[in-house]
């Protein structure tokens, strides 16, 4: 059974949720930008997130029936719906880039829910997956969302994309801090430290994958997956100013690709 969305609302309006939407801004800041020029899908929960894609044609926020739907500022291009993540009610390839928080990890069929996600994603469009960690403390606490539902581990969810036809091409990890008030003012120094020495304590995991015909490809013909050692998402271009902009802020530390 799903978080109600009454019961999502109330912890991103806590200190807890504050942070978690800071903190996964900053990686899918660092990921997409403000999506220019693209159609965004956010399943889930995703509103948190979704204002930031200012450069983007359209977005359009769907919430699974279980949960509920929440009013969203429908300024232009904004949509909110309620649906069956079983069956979308999308037309094929509609979206170039697709975000699912609080989706999978109480999804009654994730398979199924990835299947008609990437149903709805266009021939060269870029899905970031966010999920429980299932080593982090964040799924073990169930005053916050990410302690319902099942957690995942980065192996599974890369077995996740590619079992629904995608390649994995990035991945993140952030919420080093362990889920207790008196430690969350501290949650940027363990994101410095926790990444370097403590990997396995992350409370969330973040996975893009793209269509396996426009996966990059290594010399040798061997498809470039994301390195072990190297756990940042790719930025997406972005204009100059917001280069500029980008280049002083304290995103996602180390940025590589295959």
């Amino acid at each position: 059974m799903r978080r109600s969305i009454e019961d999502l609302r109330i912890f991103y309006g806590e200190p807890a949720g504050a942070l978690a939407r800071r903190l996964l801004a900053r990686r899918l800041e660092d990921a997409w930008g403000e999506a220019t020029n693209s159609d965004v899908l956010g399943l889930g929960y995703a509103t948190p997130w979704l204002d930031a894609f200012v450069g983007a044609r359209r977005v359009v926020a769907a919430m699974p029936g279980g949960q509920g739907v929440e009013l969203w500022p429908s300024v232009g291009k904004n949509r909110t719906l309620l649906v069956d993540d079983r069956r979308l009610p999308f037309a094929a390839g509609s979206f170039d880039r697709i975000l699912l928080v609080h989706a999978l990890e109480e999804a009654d069929d994730a398979s199924a829910l990835m299947a008609e996600a990437v149903r709805a994603l266009s021939p060269a469009g870029r899905i970031i997956l966010v999920a429980a960690a299932r080593g982090g403390l964040w799924a073990r606490a169930e005053t916050t969302p990410f302690g319902h539902g099942r957690p995942f581990t980065r192996g599974q969810l890369e077995r996740l994309v590619r079992a629904a036809g995608l390649e994995p091409t990035a991945w993140s990890q952030t919420l080093y801090v362990p889920p207790w008030g008196p430690l969350l003012a501290l949650a940027d120094g363990f994101e410095q430290v926790g990444k370097r020495i403590m990997p396995g304590a992350a409370g969330v995991i973040l996975l893009e994958a793209t269509r396996r015909e426009y996966a990059r490809i290594r010399p040798g013909g061997a498809v470039a997956t994301v390195p072990v050692m190297t756990p940042a998402l790719q930025p997406q271009p972005a204009s100059r100013s917001r280069r500029e902009k980008l280049a002083g802020a304290d995103l996602a530390g180390t940025r590589e690709r295959p």
